[in-house]
């Protein structure tokens, strides 16, 4: 294990278990997607939140591991090789992750690039497209008397809805049977949508059978419930 002092983020947030893998985040869906993970693979980590009251994900320090300023980053001291690693980018640390630990990534080539492709799917897609919607919904844009960007991102929102509950007919998870960071990466968003968001209605979600089952069954998984709530909010 290797000295993570050397760290810049580590003066801002000093390692209290330097052997742990260290989370740097906020309890929003794309930062739960790590806790989650985490959670679900039984990793010893230490979390850090990173507060946007006060402007953390602009300091120097959470800029050395998070270039783009945005949560959530981790530092593994025990990377590839035994040696540290820093990574942001929620999508490259699920990976990462499954990688590391060899769980939920299918094992055989084709399997694993089936299961990127619908972790792409929501880095590409629901991610960004609900966010707009939900600054049209929650946020500042629902005062804009211009309403056709929120008509765009509505539609745009029930059609990948349309994709995924297509996808779930007949599937326990995203991958079939077998529960993989597609799900992790993709359900937050979802609840997210009808929840924090309060667009449930507008994107006319009853209407997808498949969607509801599948939220529903993921948030009563024990990890999830547990990392939906991490880092705690200061």
């Amino acid at each position: 294990m290797h000295d993570l002092a050397v760290f810049p983020v580590t003066q801002k947030w000093p390692a209290r278990h330097p052997d742990r893998l260290q989370l740097y985040s906020l309890p929003t869906p794309n930062g739960v997607k790590v806790s989650i993970m985490l959670e679900e693979a039984k990793l010893p980590y230490e979390v850090h939140l990173v507060s946007f009251e006060t402007q953390d994900q602009m300091t120097p320090e959470f800029l050395s591991v998070s270039p783009n300023n945005k949560i959530p980053a981790i530092l593994d001291p025990n990377g590839p090789g035994g040696k540290p690693l820093a990574l942001f980018e929620s999508g490259a640390i699920l990976l990462y992750l499954a990688d590391k630990t060899g769980l939920f990534i299918a094992q055989d080539a084709a399997g694993r690039y089936e299961t990127i492709q619908w972790l792409m799917f929501q880095m590409g897609g629901i991610g960004p497209m609900f966010g707009q919607l939900g600054f049209f919904t929650k946020f500042a844009g629902k005062d804009y008397e211009d309403k056709r960007p929120l008509g765009r991102y509505v539609a745009e929102a029930r059609r990948l809805l349309g994709v995924l509950d297509r996808r779930l007919e007949g599937r326990d998870w995203i991958m079939g049977k077998h529960y993989s960071i597609a799900d992790i990466a993709i359900f937050p968003w979802v609840r997210n949508l009808i929840g924090f968001y309060e667009a449930g209605e507008l994107v006319g979600f009853d209407d997808f059978a498949q969607v509801r089952r599948v939220l529903a069954a993921f948030v009563e998984r024990p990890a999830v419930v547990k990392g939906l709530a991490i880092p705690k909010r200061a």
